[in-house]
């Protein structure tokens, strides 16, 4: 059994493959597949993003195709840098150039006013079926420098108080129980069925 993941980042691919090893599934990203086309995320939410990603690509290639759209929501920036969250620094700025920005919005926000939470939509279109979609949330503080080397994205400068680490701080394993892609993913699991899955290699 495969499943498209509508996703050309390589981090964001292998999370998936780590969540969905247990059930015996295989996951492609686009970067599997020639000629992919590239949608453009016009949405104001990280669901509308999600269902435009996934349906797009599933309708073109008569597939079944997960998308997530996933970002960090800060509270003290009024939600920012949320759906913007990878091109926050701009379209062709880097993970580093992201966080030094959030970083330098946040130099005078107190220690005790820099919650946020990563959030993950998630959305599963199948050839001729109504769409699914979920979302999950992961709760945590925006630290002042970057701790840790593992993850991706804003993992670096994300405080989970609960176990005194940053995201980036956290072993593959121990994200994938805990992360907001986690927990959306594990609601999309209990939707989905072995046939959902069912598709040859266009």
């Amino acid at each position: 059994m495969k499943i498209l993941v509508a996703t050309k980042n390589k981090g964001k691919a292998k999370e998936f493959q780590s969540m969905f090893e247990n059930l015996g599934v295989e996951i492609l990203s686009l970067n599997y597949i020639e000629g992919s086309p590239d949608v453009e995320e016009t949405g104001v939410t990280f669901e509308e993003n999600a269902i435009l990603k996934a349906e797009t690509i599933s309708n073109q290639m008569n597939i079944p195709v997960i998308a997530d759209d996933s970002g960090l929501e800060i509270n003290a920036l009024e939600g920012r840098p949320g759906v913007y969250s990878a091109r926050y620094a701009g379209i062709h700025k880097s993970d580093e150039d992201n966080m030094k920005k959030v970083l330098e919005e946040l130099q005078d926000v107190e220690d005790n006013n820099r919650d946020a939470q990563f959030v993950c939509a998630l959305a599963f279109a199948r050839p001729q079926k109504e769409t699914l979609v979920v979302k999950g949330e992961c709760k945590g503080q925006i630290l002042r420098e970057k701790r840790g080397s593992e993850g991706f994205g804003y993992d670096p400068i994300f405080f989970l108080p609960q176990l005194n680490r940053s995201m980036a701080e956290l072993a593959k394993e121990e994200k994938n129980k805990i992360s907001h892609r986690a927990i959306a993913l594990e609601k999309l699991k209990k939707l989905i069925n072995e046939e959902d899955l069912l598709w040859e290699k266009p």
